[in-house]
Formats: structure tokens, sequence, C-alpha cells
């Protein structure tokens, strides 16, 4: 798992072939095989998908059992494949770059690689507003989620994790097409991050002053809004980011055409440019922090299974 940490903090992910685009496209060629405006065969088309990924994580891991070299090759590679965290950071960066030298316009064309709303109305802080919101969301979903349910089930942990959030964002957002379909994929991400996402808030909270903020304030905003999103998750993530840096988010997002009024996280004004590489740094240090915690954890796994084998 360190290996793999390692090498998504070096390489980041690949332009082309990343297995998680790979697995993207399979599954949108089964949805249109089985498509149906049913909650029934939307469940029937998540089972399929993670089933399938679970299951080639568990294989993979039971013909390297026995042969370290190999095995250590797979929980390296799968660790890789299913963390984001350094193109996040890098997508932060290019939004920051952008907005610093006033190109609005190259700063809405890159927003859409951060988060699915419409970028053409916004201006300098509804941009940094949605990046740090952003950064604040797939800090969890991209890092601390992944690395958590690799530490408690190894490679099919992880693999099993980075299908269900993908098909939440293919099918789990609120729209004529997928209200139903999506469903089943909606409340399986709703699930798998329910302990990750408040790990990442309370992560967030300890670590608030490396960006200069106070762990009592992020904790006082975490309780008093992170319960006020639409998402039982994300907003947990993102009133912890708002209390750390002390700003407030939330508002009006347009996706499509489609209004939601967020509520508001926090306290202050809404983010500046200068916030985005604080949320960058802050990001950052909840993601190495979360590495080690997953890899001592699965290493005293480890040991104990290892211990238990050896007494018998």
């Amino acid at each position: 798992m360190a290996v793999g940490v390692g090498v998504d903090a070096v390489v980041g992910d690949p332009r082309r072939g990343h297995p998680v685009a790979v697995f993207g496209a399979r599954a949108a060629a089964l949805e249109k095989r089985i498509y149906r405006d049913s909650r029934f065969r939307g469940a029937v088309f998540t089972g399929v998908c993670v089933g399938v990924v679970a299951g080639i994580g568990v294989v993979a891991e039971r013909v390297s059992r026995g042969r370290p070299v190999v095995s250590a090759a797979v929980t390296a590679a799968a660790t890789w494949a299913v963390l984001g965290g350094t193109t996040l950071a890098r997508e932060g960066a290019h939004m920051a770059s952008a907005l610093e030298r006033d190109d609005i316009t190259a700063a809405r064309r890159r927003l859409p690689h951060l988060c699915g709303r419409d970028p053409s109305q916004l201006i300098s802080p509804e941009l940094a507003r949605a990046t740090v919101e952003s950064i604040a969301e797939n800090t969890s979903d991209a890092v601390v989620a992944p690395l958590f349910w690799g530490a408690i089930a190894g490679v099919p942990g992880l693999v099993a994790y980075r299908a269900i959030n993908t098909l939440d964002a293919m099918v789990g957002h609120r729209s004529p097409r997928y209200g139903r379909f999506g469903w089943a994929s909606a409340r399986l991400d709703d699930i798998a991050n329910y302990l990750p996402a408040r790990l990442t808030a309370l992560l967030t909270a300890a670590l608030a002053p490396a960006v200069g903020g106070s762990p009592r304030t992020t904790i006082s905003v975490l309780a008093r809004d992170g319960h006020r999103h639409p998402s039982p998750n994300s907003g947990r993530c993102e009133a912890a980011f708002a209390g750390a840096l002390g700003v407030r988010l939330g508002g009006v997002n347009n996706y499509a055409g489609r209004l939601e009024h967020r509520p508001e996280l926090g306290e202050g004004s809404p983010p500046e440019v200068p916030d985005i590489r604080r949320s960058i740094r802050l990001a950052r240090a909840v993601s190495w922090t979360a590495a080690a915690l997953a890899v001592f954890t699965r290493a005293a796994l480890a040991t104990r299974k290892a211990s238990g084998v050896g007494a018998r």
C-alpha cells in the first residue's frame, strides 16, 4: 500500500488507459444493454459491476497468496489505480494558476475536471468556491475512502470501493434518466463513504493548524453545519474544510440548467483565490495522514493474522 501511495504521488493518473476509465467504459456498455427506468434494473446493474470487480480483487489476492513479492506488487498496483489525490491536487493548482492570472476562460474550461457544475457564467469567486468544495469532497472520495477500505479488506476493498464510487459518478445523480436507475448506486456509495467521510472530517480538524485554522473551530463548524448538506457524507467534509480554512461554503449551484440551493457551511467570507492553494495544502496533509494510518492498520492486521496462524 505504501508503494502504491508513493507511485500515485510521483506519477498521478495516466492520460490514457487508466483502469478506472476502462471500468467506466465497460459499465457504460452494460448500462446500454440493460437500462430501464427501474430501481430493480439499476440494482442489478450495480450488483453486477461491483460484484465482478470485487471478484477480480479476491482472485488476484488469492492467486498471489504465499508469494510476497507478487502479493506486494498486486496490492501496490491496486492502490495506485484507485487513488486520485495527486491528480486532484494538480487540478486544483491549475485552477489556482488560471484565476491568479485572471484567466477566467481557462478556469471555466478546467472546472469540469473537478465537478459537474455549469461553469459558463461563473466568475472568479464562484470558481474558487467550486474548487474548494470539490477538493474537500474528493479528498474523502479519492483518497481517504479507498485507503480506508483497502486497510480493512485489502485488494478487494480497494477495487470494490472505486467501482462503487465510479458508478455513483456515472448514474448516481438526480436526473430524469437516473432518478430510479441510479438509486442503488447512489445509496451504496452513501454507505461506503459513511465512515471515511467522517474520518476525513476528523483528520481535517486535527490538521487545521497546517493552514492557520483551529481544531476547536473546525469541530464546532462540523457539528453545527455538517448535517445540513443534501449529501450525508459530502457535508461533513465540506463543513470541516470550511471551519479549518475560515471560509463560508455553499450557495446556488447550476448543474446543466438544474439549480440547487446548498445551505451555507462555515463562517466568514466565501473562498477567494488564495484559499484554493490553502485547501490543496490541507487536502495533502489529510491524504498523507490517512495513508500512514491505512498502512499502519493493514500492517497490524497482517501481523495479527500471522500470529494467529502461528499459534494454531
